[in-house]
């Protein structure tokens, strides 16, 4: 339940973008949920318009934000890149420490035997 408190610090909430995308998803879900049960997209024709609907939608939002959306994909692709050089080291350092250890392994049985070894 909300109190007095609540709903005079509602204005200043639903200004954070967060809350707006959180209220516009909710809605969202509730809407889809309330025509999906309702059978609308259970007709091919009825699924193929809200493809569209959806398509242009997103085609829109993708324009509006197209810079914020370009900075984040070349971001994560810029984290991509560092995860694989990061791993590509690691491995580097795993196959010479392997190819130490068996320089190591060749070196110890061809050294000469101990003259107090029985033969």
């Amino acid at each position: 339940m909300m109190n007095e408190e609540m709903m005079k610090q509602m204005p200043a909430m639903m200004g954070h973008p967060v809350a707006k995308g959180a209220m516009m998803a909710a809605t969202g879900y509730a809407a889809t949920r309330a025509a999906v049960s309702h059978g609308l997209f259970r007709n091919p024709l009825m699924l193929i318009a809200g493809g569209i609907a959806g398509g242009v939608a997103l085609g829109y939002l993708l324009h509006k934000h197209e810079k914020e959306v370009v900075l984040a994909i070349s971001k994560a692709i810029g984290m991509g890149k560092d995860f694989v050089m990061q791993q590509r080291e690691n491995l580097d350092d795993l196959v010479a420490e392997a190819k130490e250890t068996e320089a190591q392994a060749a070196v110890a049985p061809a050294a000469p035997a101990s003259p107090d070894a029985p033969a």
